[in-house]
């Protein structure tokens, strides 16, 4: 399950409000991977209003949030709308990173990704990614 905090250095930083679980780094390089898969047929949603809703209706396949949002309440509602919906979900840590994967400009951010389809190129990973979250859960 989460632990309360993340370790890092010789402090720890308090997980953010919206990261229900750690995300270890491979898992965090297969979701990157799976986002630029999915971005090259241009079924991705970008930004937490788009995100929002595609969870809310449902048909989203996946959901993508940064680790590194600030305000954390920006995005503390979509884990809980993509549990009511059964939507998987999983964090990486850098929002610049994620928007780089997802094919936008050098410089711009994104808080988080909305998966809409995920293909059969990327259909291996995308159950791997979410057996492992699955496990991260329980």
């Amino acid at each position: 399950m989460r632990s309360p905090a993340l370790h890092e250095g010789n402090g720890e930083i308090p997980m953010s409000v919206h990261v229900r679980f750690e995300t270890p780094a491979d898992l965090a390089d297969a979701v990157y991977e799976l986002v630029q898969t999915a971005a090259k047929n241009g079924a991705v949603k970008k930004g937490s209003n788009e995100v929002t809703k595609a969870c809310e209706r449902g048909n989203a396949k996946f959901i993508v949030l940064a680790e590194d949002v600030n305000p954390p309440e920006l995005l503390a509602h979509i884990p809980m709308i993509c549990d009511e919906k059964n939507i998987p979900y999983g964090y990486v840590p850098s929002q610049e990173f994620l928007a780089k994967e997802a094919g936008m400009p050098k410089g711009v951010k994104t808080a988080s990704l909305a998966l809409m389809d995920i293909g059969k190129a990327g259909q291996a990973n995308f159950n791997s990614i979410v057996d492992q979250i699955s496990k991260l859960t329980e």
